[in-house]
C-alpha cells in the first residue's frame, strides 16, 4: 500500500501515519516528493485495509499496490531511478552507458591493454571477472583479489568505473571494497542471503536475470536488495535458456521495454552472454538499444582465441570500435545519446 499525504501535511501527521504502520506490524518507507510525501508499507504478505489510514489527518489517499514487488514497481516510484557512479557516469538517465572489457582478468598487460582500447572506443565502465563461477569445476576460476587490484589500477589509468561479479558473501565483501558496481550473476539471482547482503552494500548492484527466470521472479529478486535499503539497482537482461541450442541463450529483447514499464529501475542488456557468438553481438546490441535499453555489457578481449573464458563471444578491439559507432547511430534514431568517456593517458 502507498499512503499519499496532502501537500500541507505536517511532520507530526506524517509521524502519526508511520506510527500506525508500525502498530500494524509493518514497516513505513517515507518517500518525499516535490509536492507531497508518500509513505509506502512493506512487510505485508496480503492487502492492508485502507480504512486504517483514510480518516487520519493529513492523508490524501491510500493506494493499493497490486504487484508483489513493491519497492521496484512503477506504482510505488513513478520517476526513473538514476544510478550515479564516481566518475560522473549515470545509468538510467537519457544517456546510454556502455560497459566493456574481458570476461576474466588474466594478467596486468591483458587488462590494461583492453581497458585502454575500450575507453578510447567509448566505454565508460570497465568489466572484468575476478571470481568466475564456472559450470566445469576444472575451468579457470579467476585470479581473485589480485584481479581486483589490477582493475583498480586500470581505473586510475583510464578514468573508467569498475564492475565485477561477486559469487558469495566473502567475495562481495572484497568487490565492495574495490569496484564501483557489484555484479550478481544469473546463477546468483535467487541466492537470497547474497541478495540481502548486496542490499546492505554501499555500492550500486547490477542484477542479472536468472537462466530460466520469469520477469516476476527477476523483479522479486531485485525487491530483496531494495528491501535491505539499497535503492541503486541495475537490471541486466542476459538471455534465458531455451530449447534451441543454436545460440548460447535467447536474448529476450522484449523484456527490456516491458520491465521498464513495470519498474523504475534502469535496464541494460548483455548481448555477449545473450548470444554466445561473436558475430551476433552487434545485431543483438543494436536491437537492445532500439528497445530502449539504458546500457550494454560487452565482452572484449585483445586475443579472443586465447581467452581463458568466453572467447567465442568476446569481440576483438576493432570490432568493438565498429559496434560503438553503430550503437551511437541507433541511439540517435530514438532520441538518445551515448555517454562519452574521460580517457586518461596510459
Amino acid at each position: 500500500m502507498l499512503i499519499v499525504m496532502s501537500q500541507d501535511a505536517t511532520a507530526a501527521q506524517i509521524d502519526a501515519v508511520k506510527a500506525r504502520v508500525a502498530q500494524l506490524g509493518f514497516q513505513a518507507r517515507p518517500m518525499p516528493g516535490e509536492q507531497r510525501v508518500a509513505i509506502g508499507i512493506v512487510g505485508n504478505d496480503g492487502p492492508v485495509d485502507a480504512a486504517h489510514f483514510e480518516g487520519m489527518p493529513g492523508v490524501l489517499q491510500a493506494i493499493h499496490v497490486a504487484s508483489p514487488y513493491k519497492l521496484v514497481s512503477r506504482e510505488w516510484h513513478r520517476e526513473d531511478t538514476i544510478v550515479h557512479l564516481p566518475n560522473g557516469v549515470t545509468i538510467g538517465g537519457p544517456e546510454i552507458c556502455v560497459m566493456a572489457g574481458p570476461c576474466a582478468v588474466e594478467s596486468r598487460d591483458q587488462l590494461l591493454e583492453t581497458a585502454e582500447s575500450v575507453a578510447r572506443a567509448g566505454a565508460v565502465v570497465l568489466r572484468g571477472g575476478a571470481f568466475k563461477p564456472r559450470s566445469n569445476p576444472y575451468s579457470f576460476q579467476g585470479l581473485g583479489e589480485p584481479a581486483l587490484e589490477l582493475l583498480a589500477e586500470a581505473r586510475d589509468h583510464f578514468g573508467l568505473a569498475l564492475i565485477t561479479e561477486a559469487i558469495d558473501e566473502p567475495s562481495l565483501d572484497l568487490v565492495e571494497q574495490y569496484t564501483d558496481i557489484i555484479q550478481l550473476g544469473a546463477r546468483s539471482m535467487q541466492n537470497f542471503p547474497l541478495l540481502k547482503r548486496a542490499g546492505r552494500a554501499r555500492k550500486p548492484v547490477l542484477l542479472k536475470r536468472g537462466l530460466a527466470a520469469t520477469i516476476r521472479e527477476w523483479l522479486l529478486a531485485a525487491e530483496y536488495i531494495l528491501a535491505e535499503g539499497n535503492s541503486q539497482v541495475i537490471l541486466c537482461e542476459r538471455g534465458i535458456r531455451s530449447y534451441d541450442d543454436a545460440t548460447r541463450n535467447m536474448l529476450d529483447v522484449i523484456a527490456i521495454p516491458l520491465v521498464k514499464q513495470l519498474s523504475h529501475l534502469p535496464v541494460i542488456a548483455d548481448p555477449s552472454h545473450g548470444t554466445g557468438r561473436r558475430h551476433l553481438v552487434g545485431a543483438a546490441s543494436r536491437a537492445a538499444i532500439a528497445a530502449d535499453a539504458d546500457g550494454l555489457l560487452i565482452e572484449v578481449h585483445r586475443q579472443p582465441d586465447q581467452a581463458m573464458s568466453d572467447g567465442a563471444q568476446s569481440l576483438f578491439p576493432g570490432q568493438f570500435v565498429e559496434l560503438m559507432s553503430e550503437v551511437r547511430s541507433v541511439a540517435a534514431a530514438i532520441g538518445r545519446t551515448v555517454q562519452a568517456p574521460a580517457v586518461v593517458a596510459r
